[in-house]
């Protein structure tokens, strides 16, 4: 459980990046009572609070909590494959402070006490900010809306079906109606299960060449089409969960041109990776949407330079290994991401491909501005959630470092510059990382 600082804490000299102010400096950063007080190069020569603590911050990067508004976990349900403190372990070392928990767990989080179940037992065993989405119908089962009032006034930042996709129209024109009424969020994965089938990875010569079935690009665009029109139609905020197509970020930038409330995010898997990483059969890299292209890779890449993605999400997807160590198409999809979120986003810093500010805006102020949560920020005033990180420093992920309850990643042996080194919750170290 988190508790506020006793003491006052100064992280000094740390070049501090906070995208919610446009800010790259070397500057100090003054805690107290769990709030930033100070933040910035003004604060270099401002003195410390009486008894403070003091952290050494040269040569390191401050940067604000990351919040990862895509976050599956077992519980209640599936402790086997993940728990809210193993889940929270696990953002915690990946320098992530807040989680969006998807509502795919027995039961469905789909009313009040659901929801206020797993808010107390975040308060109680989690060591992150922990914000539970709601299904958008009951038991989703895509047949009955949930009561997104009552849901909303409980505290819920969104609305989700997981890893579902609805298929009635009528029935999500009246939701999106609903959520407007409550200003609520609707987060909604674009995949037509029909029209993908039995397709297990991306439809091409590469499904081919491994004589596995493929999904056509088409399972993606033709449902992500029909929401934004429905969108428009409702005028609600409405968020592409995970896009993965350079034709889908077309979709997406043609509706923010009409001036739609439309946002969408992306996996850091499919910024970093591409179909030909499954190699022979890499089971741990069965994922929906699947791997795409390269050149679908490199069109998420510029999307979210753009603009037109607003988000980043690791899509943390924790599975049994034995339902992951099986023939890839009788694999289970998903993989775990809150510790690679980070290193694997800081690819595109360190080839060129994005500059820093946006690569952290797009795990920070971005999705915080998004579910509207007082995070993502290191302004004065704000609760002091921050990761401090060593950009440069080079390391190897390995499976005996995985503090997630299930070791299902993509990223496993992967080789990444830019380390998380110590993680902060207001103001209180929830992970420090060993010398």
């Amino acid at each position: 459980m988190i508790a506020a600082a006793n003491r006052p804490l100064v992280i000094e000299k740390a070049r501090i990046v906070d995208p919610s102010r446009g800010l790259d400096a070397v500057g100090t950063i003054v805690i107290e009572d769990g709030r930033i007080i100070a933040s910035g190069p003004d604060a270099l020569n401002q003195g410390r609070p009486e008894g403070a603590d003091v952290i050494d911050g040269t040569g390191l990067a401050a940067l604000p909590g990351l919040v990862d508004a895509r976050v599956f976990i077992g519980e209640p349900g599936g402790e086997h494959r993940e728990t809210i403190a193993s889940a929270s372990d696990a953002a915690a070392a990946g320098g992530v402070t807040s989680i969006l928990t998807m509502p795919d767990t027995n039961p469905v989080v789909d009313d009040v006490a659901i929801a206020e179940f797993v808010m107390r037992a975040a308060r109680d065993t989690a060591c992150v900010n922990v914000f539970p989405a709601a299904a958008l119908t009951k038991g989703l089962l895509g047949k009955e809306m949930t009561e997104i009032g009552l849901l909303a006034a409980a505290g819920v930042k969104a609305f989700t079906e997981g890893r579902k996709t609805l298929s009635d129209p009528a029935l999500i024109r009246r939701i999106m109606t609903y959520a407007r009424d409550f200003d609520a969020v609707v987060m909604h994965e674009t995949h037509d299960a029909a029209l993908a089938g039995r397709g297990v990875m991306n439809e091409g010569l590469f499904a081919s060449w491994l004589g596995l079935p493929g999904i056509p690009a088409e399972a993606e665009i033709i449902p992500l089409e029909r929401d934004l029109r429905l969108a428009a139609l409702t005028r609600c905020r409405y968020h592409a969960a995970k896009i993965s197509l350079g034709e889908s970020a077309s979709v997406v930038a043609a509706a923010k041109r009409k001036g739609l409330a439309v946002t969408a995010g992306v996996s850091v898997n499919h910024l970093s990776l591409n179909e030909n990483d499954i190699g022979e059969y890499r089971t741990y890299l069965r994922l929906s949407p699947p791997l795409r292209r390269e050149e679908d890779r490199q069109a998420m890449v510029a999307a979210l330079a753009d603009g037109t993605i607003d988000i980043i999400v690791s899509s943390h997807d924790p599975q049994d290994t034995d339902d992951k160590r099986r023939p890839f198409a009788e694999a289970e999809s998903g993989a775990i991401g809150l510790e690679t979120l980070l290193p694997a986003a800081l690819r595109l810093y360190h080839v060129g491909d994005l500059p820093l500010l946006r690569i952290v805006e797009t795990m920070t102020a971005a999705p915080a501005k998004l579910l509207g949560l007082d995070r993502g920020t290191l302004q004065p005033g704000a609760p002091a959630d921050i990761a401090l990180v060593d950009l440069d420093r080079p390391f190897v992920f390995t499976k005996d470092e995985i503090r997630s309850r299930s070791k299902n990643s993509a990223f496993e042996n992967a080789r990444f510059a830019g380390q998380v080194l110590r993680t902060l919750v207001a103001g209180r170290t929830v992970f420090l990382a060993d010398d």
